[in-house]
């Protein structure tokens, strides 16, 4: 009788490293903006009305608009159409995936959870831009902008985009009922076109409000984004990239404590 032959183990495969996360988050990309086939021409269409639209029918309200007030009109749609996506289109898509329930689905997928994040700020992007650049465009041809762009605005553009993409990102994901978060993106379309001095100077506001805005990303945002585009219009342009680096850390921390808790 002859012994039994020992049986060569297997080495099990462990997906991890550079290579595994790099495959993960072109599939991730490629998930979601199938998932937006249909809807990604309108949405980058409405991202030019918003902002273009905004700059114009402001327009309206007066013949002659100062050069200054036209500047800080036109810089600040840009803002407007980079923050929205993430702080109010982001939330809104995670409500809706736990309204359908495939919201634990996408959860259950076998890839690393970072992935996730940073592919939506992929898509973001892919959808922002198109709108910025648009409503720059056409805000320029209305008003005849004595516009300075610098390659400090591709720093402000990215930054921009990621500090309002993970802060949504936090707030849709730590928020468990779905009504909350569509109430919370409809108080943020409300304060950043009223109340942060986007499209405005901040000395527009009461003392106190404008208080308030130095502590939140919107103002900050807005003074990078003028950095880039304009000379001697902002100042202390190093504390707003600081502020905003914050935000993004602290959105990022909180996204991954929530994410971290689900099995």
């Amino acid at each position: 009788m002859t012994a039994p032959q020992a049986v060569e183990a297997t080495p099990f495969t462990v997906n991890a490293g550079v290579g595994h996360w790099l495959q993960s988050y072109m599939m991730m990309t490629r998930w979601e903006l199938t998932s937006l086939r249909m809807l990604l021409p309108l949405i980058v269409a409405i991202q030019i009305v918003i902002g273009g639209g905004f700059a114009l029918g402001v327009g309206l309200l007066s013949d002659q608009m100062p050069t200054r007030a036209a500047l800080y009109l036109s810089t600040g749609v840009t803002v407007v159409t980079l923050i929205t996506v993430g702080l109010v289109m982001g939330p809104q898509l995670v409500a809706n995936h736990k309204t359908a329930g495939t919201y634990d689905f996408m959860w259950s997928l076998p890839v690393p959870r970072t992935t996730q994040a940073v592919a939506w700020v992929t898509v973001n992007s892919v959808i922002a831009l198109p709108g910025m650049v648009a409503a720059l465009l056409i805000a320029n041809w209305r008003y005849d902008l004595p516009l300075q762009v610098t390659l400090s605005i591709v720093p402000a553009v990215l930054l921009t985009i990621v500090t309002a993409t993970m802060v949504g990102y936090a707030f849709a994901h730590a928020i468990r009922k779905p009504m909350i978060t569509q109430l919370i993106t409809t108080l943020v379309i409300f304060v950043i076109l009223g109340f942060a001095p986007i499209n405005f100077p901040p000395e527009n506001l009461p003392d106190w409000l404008a208080t308030v805005n130095l502590g939140l990303p919107f103002y900050h945002m807005a003074v990078v984004m003028r950095g880039g585009l304009t000379e001697g219009l902002v100042t202390n342009v190093g504390i707003s990239y600081l502020v905003l680096g914050a935000y993004t850390v602290a959105s990022v921390v909180v996204a991954a404590w929530v994410v971290g808790r689900r099995d």
